[in-house]
């Protein structure tokens, strides 16, 4: 009888100890967690954007943490809950280097303006900014020039990864990477150099992206449905931004901002 009833006596009392341990675990790391936060009192003038460039964070994570509202507003005297200093934003991934947060961020954006963030490539592996604002100036004859908001390299002509900020994002012009004049009039065009009918965009041009897209949509007050490629949007039908860019994993890992 003892020789029946030991065994199931012993596993019972191993799950206990393992579940005892599990919510040890927890408890410990959640102490930990909050050890590593720090608290911040909103001063006149504070937007979410300025204090999370203080801590390195991404304006969205700093929001999700304190359940702030889609319009993230914060007020005088208000406390912040600050996550742990670090330079990864979301996820894991690089934060946006200061000037391009700070581009993002002084632009004169009119709410409501923006309501879609398009990704192109440029379906060639070797691309510059001035090379495609002389493209689009004199042969496409756009008098604004680069028809992107942004360009991300791929470390062919700019570095990998690097982003950089057009007029029309700086000036808030329509666009001019969709064939329709009103969608052009309503959405950010992104465009990735390389392409991705060939090969996949680089590991950094990624992450850039994805900071890149995330701060865009906190600043314009987009949800990731707002987020399309040229091909999901553009009204004459395109390969771009080509068969091999990750559009179900990149558009299934961009988080909904905190409503």
């Amino acid at each position: 009888m003892n020789r029946r009833w030991r065994p199931a006596h012993f596993l019972k009392s191993a799950a206990l100890r393992a579940t005892f341990l599990l919510v040890a675990w927890l408890a410990l790391s959640c102490a930990a967690a909050k050890a590593a936060e720090e608290f911040y009192s909103v001063k006149r003038g504070d937007t979410i954007y300025s204090i999370a460039r203080q801590y390195s964070l991404a304006p969205a994570e700093l929001a999700d943490r304190n359940g702030l509202s889609r319009s993230f507003h914060v007020y005088a005297g208000q406390r912040l809950i600050v996550p742990a200093r670090s330079r990864a934003g979301p996820g894991g991934y690089p934060a946006l280097p200061r000037a391009i947060q700070r581009a993002i961020d002084l632009a004169p954006v009119q709410p409501g303006r923006w309501k879609y963030i398009v990704v192109h490539h440029s379906g060639v592996d070797t691309g510059t900014v001035k090379g495609m604002d002389y493209y689009h100036r004199e042969v496409r004859h756009m008098e604004n020039g680069l028809a992107y908001d942004f360009v991300i390299g791929n470390g062919s002509g700019m570095g990998d990864g690097e982003i950089a900020v057009g007029p029309r994002w700086t000036q808030q012009l329509d666009g001019g990477h969709l064939a329709s004049e009103a969608q052009n009039k309503i959405a950010l065009g992104i465009c990735l150099v390389g392409n991705f009918d060939e090969h996949r965009p680089t590991l950094r041009e990624m992450d850039s992206l994805r900071a890149l897209v995330q701060a865009l949509m906190v600043r314009c007050n987009l949800t990731p449905s707002a987020v399309k490629t040229h091909q999901q949007i553009n009204i004459i039908h395109t390969r771009c931004p080509g068969a091999k860019f990750p559009t179900q994993s990149f558009l299934a890992s961009l988080p909904t901002p905190c409503r």
